[in-house]
């Protein structure tokens, strides 16, 4: 498992620019690790119980410390599958306040649809829910590194987390942030873009994105969070000259189709889903 050291103690594996329902649609989500001078956190797991051993493993190989917290950033399929192969840790599972019932509801989509990506045929135990929430913010202690957790209200879903190592202010955002891939909304697009600007305005020396190539420090990081803001905001209007002009949800997606996506990855799978979210979402307003 390839992993980047973004600063002293944290380290980051980047997640490949696929499609959930491509080969090695396991691997799209970038995952991390922080080490302190007792034990480990470990910031989301992957999308099969391959990718949360294959993390362990490299956790291994970096130190001998115990994992004491596994943080999931939200509940989708691709950061919390791998929760399973750090069962046996001891670790404390960690997620938002509204992420153990967002993990419930999606439980039998998860056995369905992805049942080959867990461990054994019923692979309910390797859903793992958290066993500790935030609502606000919390704070966890490596020894001599403490990290601030910071629940979001809804934004790219209803369980938004993000970690700041407060030693080496490096910030993972989860997918709050997405680098180069289209952002995929799931949650409220107000409470998005709300977050981001807050992000952005937070002083960090590193961001992690949740998908995406890491952006360098300082102006790099900028360009990113005014990218996906910039989508996002066009995202808004554009569903709201729809709804104005009386297109019909099955118009509105025709012509999300024949759009250009610019810089955007899996824009033509994802950039209609969102059309469709947004759609829903402002109908009755």
């Amino acid at each position: 498992m390839p992993l980047t050291e973004v600063a002293p103690g944290d380290y980051v594996h980047l997640g490949r620019p696929l499609p959930l329902d491509a080969p090695g649609h396991d691997d799209i989500a970038n995952l991390g690790f922080i080490i302190g001078t007792r034990c480990v956190a470990v910031i989301d797991t992957g999308g099969s119980v391959r990718m949360g051993q294959a993390l362990r493993a490299a956790i291994a190989t970096r130190t001998p410390r115990p994992i004491c917290f596994v943080i999931n950033t939200h509940g989708h399929v691709d950061h919390v599958l791998g929760n399973g192969a750090f069962v046996d840790t001891g670790a404390t599972f960690v997620g938002h306040a509204a992420l153990p019932g967002a993990l419930t509801r999606s439980r039998s989509f998860f056995l369905e649809n992805y049942h080959d990506d867990l461990a054994t045929a019923d692979g309910r135990a390797q859903l793992v829910l958290p066993t500790r929430t935030v609502s606000d913010a919390l704070t966890l202690d490596l020894g001599g590194r403490r990290l601030t957790l910071r629940a979001w209200p809804p934004a790219h879903t209803d369980a938004d987390l993000t970690v700041t190592d407060e030693s080496t202010r490096v910030l993972y955002a989860g997918d709050l942030l997405f680098v180069g891939r289209a952002p995929a909304l799931d949650g409220r697009l107000e409470g998005w873009l709300a977050a981001i600007d807050a992000l952005a305005a937070t002083a960090v020396a590193r961001t992690v994105p949740g998908h995406g190539p890491l952006p360098a420090p300082g102006a790099p990081t900028a360009r990113a969070w005014a990218a996906e803001r910039a989508y996002l905001t066009a995202l808004q209007a554009e569903v709201r000259g729809d709804l104005d002009g009386g297109l019909s949800l099955e118009d509105a997606l025709r012509k999300a189709a024949t759009e250009p996506h610019g810089p955007w990855l899996l824009w033509e799978s994802v950039h209609p889903r969102n059309v469709a979210r947004v759609y829903r979402d402002l109908e009755w307003r």
